[in-house]
């Protein structure tokens, strides 16, 4: 009896082994490693079975057509199949024309005397679960006497292929389990205040929903305050969009990204020759916002030079284009929104009290994403809706790598986490992304998450255990004669006293 695996074998089984480990993908996965054994055992046939629910259905096979594969679902206990399932123990058929529990399902082989059909079914097996059958067809001109190293094999490939099965089950039911979250995310969502394109369930958010539902039907100034990327642009665009103004224009202008020297024109227009270059009368933002909304963000790097201009339109409703006398009258409600601190530029003088005191009568403080984490796994489920839609993709993430995205600080807030799993969008190679997935910056600020998910490690891991189990073994038959143990072995004595030193093998 052969007790040791062969150069042959573990090559065959290293390479099954990447094969593992590639891909989520179950179906291709298991059909490139069948191809593998169909080349070693030298088959032509070869099928990987699971248990589903109450039946086992073939989920991947060799040399057997997608229709044929159609019609391989047994019963539990039904076939040669459904008893290693149900039994969780080996069958071996030697001739499979004269056995009557075979059922020849799948219709694919041809029962008749003249070529000795065997037929090998081993138990895919995790821990003490059953999850299936991986079954194989070995045709011989002469009869077969014994089928132990074959059998060796697949039950080794068994072992291999029930790490991954078990790994695709526990993703599906995480992903099950994630939808259900957001589900019941989205739920809570509808009982409380909502804005388009906000996305949030946390106390603070709800308390900045309400505050807009408020003051959006009225024509009371707004400031929004809160850090880069906390959504204050989204907050004034639904200002207005819920106010009696929705139908007017809505004009965006950032008071910090225009020269000082153009904000006046920008912001005001001006007339024709006013300044070289001006050859034709312009209209300011202002004047093409009228009946509608204008939203000045970082209005803390408004120059005072043009502070009281503002300041007029919020008293008097009206201004003149640079170079020009005509006062041009204007109805515009002013949402101005800022992350630095007003109050303290006040102070430094960098900023008028009294505009100040104009813009401040509805302050609406939007937090930043780290004092409501609570709010990010639905961020997350958004944002990946979106970008797997806009890339045709299927991309989910896993708990663990969820909780480490709940732990970062997220410095950029929203902005930034949208970056973020767009990034993870594009770049993913699978359909699943785990905490290595993730960038090495999120990882190395937050504490460490045992992944429990299987690695390509630990399927080397489980070759390098066979392997030193059967060093053993030889050992043990030899009685400790390290050159008949590698003589049955197939390694030379030094490489045999190499491995014993490596896997802390001691003498016997």
């Amino acid at each position: 009896m052969k007790m040791q695996i062969s150069k042959i074998e573990l090559k065959t089984l290293y390479e099954i082994s990447n094969i593992l480990s590639s891909s989520l993908e179950l179906s291709s996965t298991l059909r490139g490693v069948l191809r593998v054994i169909s080349e070693y055992l030298n088959i032509n046939k070869a099928s990987v079975s699971l248990k589903i629910e109450d039946k086992i259905i073939m989920v991947a096979a060799y040399g057997i057509s997608k229709e044929e594969m159609k019609r391989g679902v047994f019963k539990i206990g039904e076939g040669v199949i459904g008893k290693v399932v149900k039994n969780g123990i080996p069958i071996i058929i030697p001739d499979i024309s004269n056995e009557p529990i075979f059922l020849n399902k799948t219709g694919s082989r041809i029962l008749n005397n003249k070529v000795a059909v065997s037929f090998i079914s081993v138990p895919i097996r995790f821990k003490s679960e059953t999850l299936g059958a991986l079954s194989v067809d070995i045709e011989a001109k002469e009869k077969i006497t014994s089928f132990e190293d074959d059998l060796q094999l697949l039950k080794i490939v068994a072992a291999l292929i029930a790490q991954t099965v078990k790994q695709k089950i526990e993703f599906e039911k995480e992903k099950h389990a994630l939808e259900q979250e957001r589900d019941y995310l989205k739920l809570q969502l509808k009982n409380t205040y909502t804005i388009k394109n906000m996305i949030a369930i946390s106390n603070s958010m709800q308390e900045v929903f309400e505050a807009i539902h408020r003051v959006a039907p009225t024509k009371a100034s707004v400031i929004l305050l809160g850090e880069s990327g906390t959504g204050k642009e989204l907050a004034a665009k639904a200002i207005h969009f819920m106010s009696n103004r929705a139908e007017k224009p809505f004009i965006k202008f950032n008071c910090a990204s225009i020269p000082e020297g153009l904000l006046e024109s920008e912001l005001f227009g001006h007339e024709k020759g006013a300044f070289t270059g001006a050859t034709y009368t312009r209209k300011g933002r202002f004047e093409l916002a009228d009946g509608g909304t204008i939203f000045l963000d970082e209005i803390g790097d408004l120059p005072l030079s043009l502070q009281p201009k503002i300041l007029r339109i919020l008293q008097e409703r009206e201004f003149e284009r640079v170079g020009g006398e005509k006062t041009i009258k204007v109805d515009v409600r002013i949402i101005a929104a800022t992350s630095r601190d007003l109050k303290k530029l006040v102070d430094m003088g960098r900023f008028r009290e009294d505009l100040y005191y104009r813009l401040n009568v509805v302050p609406i403080v939007l937090p930043p994403l780290r004092e409501r984490k609570e709010d990010i796994p639905l961020l997350i489920d958004h944002f990946l809706t979106r970008f797997n839609e806009e890339n045709q993709k299927n991309i989910s993430i896993s708990k663990d790598a969820i909780s480490i995205l709940m732990q970062y600080d997220w410095q950029g807030n929203v902005r930034e986490l949208e970056n973020t799993i767009e990034r993870l969008v594009i770049m993913s190679k699978k359909t699943l992304i785990y905490i290595d997935d993730l960038p090495g910056y999120i990882r190395m600020q937050t504490p460490a998450i045992t992944n429990k998910e299987f690695s390509k490690s630990s399927l080397s891991e489980t070759i390098i255990s066979l392997e030193r189990e059967n060093i053993i073994k030889a050992l043990k038959t030899t009685g400790g004669n390290v050159s008949k143990a590698a003589k049955i072995i197939g390694l030379t004595p030094r490489q045999v006293r190499y491995k014993m030193l490596k896997y802390n093998i001691n003498s016997f």
